[in-house]
């Protein structure tokens, strides 16, 4: 099983929790190779790794990225995020040729069974299966075309990586990319979902489980997929009594202070048994969860309400991202 992780120095303890979960919750499994795609991680933090990965007895092999810039032939504004999430998009740059499947997984995560199942899915000939995201927003699908297809979240992906390189899905990605001038507002996840559209297998949602399974009842999240089966009842019902990888989405992390994030226990759990168990919470956020909190309460009896309003704010908080983003860098 090939697992990929992207980070930089500053999110190594969240990504470390993450790959703890995949060890505790994947013994059965024979053969584990996380391979992360890193950029500027310290001797220390390299180290730690060494540490985790000696504990389990797995592999863990760090690929040094530089900067994204150095890779791509055009301009881009990853909109407030930072540019380490394009590396997903350049995987088939850095991944040894023999590896012909992996699973790529955001580092805000945390696994809570099995991937067994996961991993053997049949993609039938899709060079990559992912989450849908019902609650992205109908102008966001409109801009890429998708107004009939469902929009991943790519923050889970099952990747054919054979098909992948003999396809130059790499390539044609970043070329979508490109011809929006490398400004996407969801970057290499609009990307992935314009260019490849047709070409996505959809997973159950257990495998990439976010808030909008708790906020957006099954009726509600159908009529946002155009009312299709994409996924039935029971596949959601089980998805949100047993989900298998927790994604903490949105500014509701356990890693920040005054947070009520229904799975943060979990995070905690797994981030306590890695080398980075004394990691401080992030201060400054109670005031803004205290506010959340108030705010669902409200909205929690008319969901479409609540999805018209949290489409209308995304834009200001991306905007607000951008600007920590260039204090982050001066």
């Amino acid at each position: 099983m090939n697992i990929l992780y992207t980070t930089n120095d500053k999110f190594v303890a969240k990504v470390a929790a993450s790959i703890c979960s995949v060890f505790e919750n994947n013994k059965q499994e024979k053969d584990i190779c996380i391979y992360i795609i890193g950029q500027g991680i310290s001797k220390e933090n390299i180290h730690r790794f060494d540490k985790l990965q000696s504990k389990y007895n797995r592999r863990i092999e760090i690929l040094e990225m530089k900067e994204v810039s150095d890779y791509l032939d055009f301009s881009f504004d990853t909109n407030g995020w930072n540019p380490i999430v394009l590396a997903r998009l350049l995987l088939d740059k850095f991944l040894p040729e023999e590896v012909e499947k992996v699973l790529y997984i955001d580092g805000d995560t945390i696994n809570l069974a099995s991937l067994a199942e996961l991993w053997q899915f049949d993609l039938q000939e899709k060079v990559l299966g992912g989450c849908i995201e019902a609650t992205v927003s109908k102008k966001q699908k409109i801009y890429l075309g998708m107004e009939k297809i469902p929009y991943i979240n790519a923050g889970v992906l099952l990747i054919d990586l054979k098909k992948w390189r003999e396809e130059e899905t790499g390539k044609r990605v970043l070329q979508f990319y490109q011809a929006n001038n490398g400004n996407l507002f969801a970057n290499d996840q609009d990307a992935i979902n314009g260019s490849l559209k047709g070409k996505i297998y959809y997973l159950p949602p257990k495998y990439n489980f976010y808030n909008i399974y708790w906020f957006y009842n099954y009726k509600t999240l159908k009529k946002l997929m155009g009312k299709a089966d994409y996924y039935t009842k029971e596949v959601y019902n089980e998805s949100v009594n047993n989900p298998a990888i927790i994604h903490y989405l949105g500014e509701e992390r356990p890693w920040r202070k005054g947070n009520h994030h229904k799975y943060k226990k979990e995070y905690v759990k797994y981030l306590k048994l890695t080398p980075w168990k004394n990691e401080p919470e992030e201060n400054g956020w109670e005031t803004y969860f205290k506010c959340w909190d108030i705010f669902n309460r409200i909205v929690r009896p008319f969901p479409m309400l609540r999805y018209r309003i949290i489409n209308g704010l995304i834009p200001f908080f991306m905007k607000w991202r951008k600007k920590q983003l260039k204090k982050e860098r001066a």
